[in-house]
């Protein structure tokens, strides 16, 4: 049977800010181990990973710059979920996007001819760096090939984004709902949470947990699959992967997961979960016509169809969690 919401969980709080109470969480976690005999997690029979992807406050509480439209509800059908499966999840692992003012995808690295940032949400073609269009204000030649090596895979043209997730500020926290979770989970199940950073190399984009976009840049090494990281979601018998944004960090991470069970043991992808009624996409830009590159509900959706047909499962929080 499920078990009941934690006394101190209120879902109206899914999208506040507040200070995390970790001591009342901490309290109410002990009390509530020795009420519903929660055993350490070490001692899990099939081992269960619960995989958040930037569930922070950059993209998940309103106001924020990339507030993705959808995350307040996902994130309280998200935290129903975790509790009420916190018998047998055996680790919380959240990624944490990471950023500086200063990265390629941000207004500071960019000037027109004018001297002025572009606006968040332009695109930033190689062939209007080399027009002269815009122009990085650091590293001019090694964006020139950034941009040009990230259109050579056809995936996305550089997006200016706001500036979100920086490191220090508030938009980089964990959400506060989110953050007692895993503090409750830790102490009730008493295994630590994983944090796993990603995204601070400047001339990279990183939507992936796994990878960067590029790796390279002019001979200079920018990033590299994480194998370790992938080593330590593989030892879980599930997992299970929530979090925003659908369209971009979510499924360019499931992406990452499916190449890399593919080149190692393909009977694990059926351990991949994807939750779908926790992660939102990116809305649409309003164009129209509208280029079919930037219906980003759209690809998002085919984009977890593909994997489905891979071998992956998509599943609801709704659905019953049989370990």
């Amino acid at each position: 049977m499920p078990l009941p919401i934690p006394r101190f969980h209120d879902d109206a709080r899914a999208g506040q800010l507040y200070l995390e109470r970790t001591g009342e969480v901490a309290a109410e976690a002990r009390r509530y181990a020795v009420e519903h005999g929660l055993r350490p997690a070490r001692e899990d029979r099939v081992r269960v990973a619960a995989f958040g992807i930037d569930v922070q406050v950059g993209f998940c509480i309103p106001g924020a710059s990339l507030f993705v439209p959808g995350a307040v509800e996902d994130t309280q059908r998200s935290l129903r979920w975790l509790y009420s499966h916190l018998d047998r999840l055996t680790e919380l692992v959240f990624s944490l996007d990471t950023h500086r003012v200063f990265q390629i995808f941000h207004p500071a690295w960019w000037r027109d001819a004018e001297g002025h940032p572009p606006a968040p949400f332009t695109n930033i073609s190689a062939a209007e760096v080399r027009a002269g269009r815009w122009r990085a204000t650091r590293f001019p030649e090694e964006s020139l090939e950034y941009c040009e090596r990230l259109e050579a895979q056809g995936r996305y043209v550089l997006t200016v984004w706001p500036f979100h997730a920086l490191l220090g500020g508030v938009s980089h926290a964990l959400v506060p709902a989110f953050y007692e979770a895993s503090a409750f989970h830790a102490i009730a199940r008493d295994t630590a949470t994983h944090f796993e950073l990603k995204g601070e190399h400047p001339l990279t984009e990183n939507y992936s947990v796994l990878s960067p976009e590029v790796t390279e840049v002019k001979g200079q090494r920018v990033g590299e699959f994480n194998t370790r990281l992938f080593e330590r979601l593989m030892t879980f018998d599930r997992i299970y992967v929530f979090g925003q944004a659908k369209s971009h960090c979510v499924l360019s991470t499931l992406r990452d997961l499916r190449t890399h069970i593919e080149k190692t043991d393909r009977s694990r992808m059926g351990r991949v979960h994807i939750l779908v009624d926790t992660m939102s996409p990116v809305p649409a830009p309003p164009l129209d016509p509208l280029p079919p590159s930037v219906d980003f509900p759209r690809l998002a959706d085919e984009g977890i169809d593909e994997l489905r047909r891979a071998g992956m499962k998509v599943v609801r929080t709704t659905d019953p969690l049989d370990v």
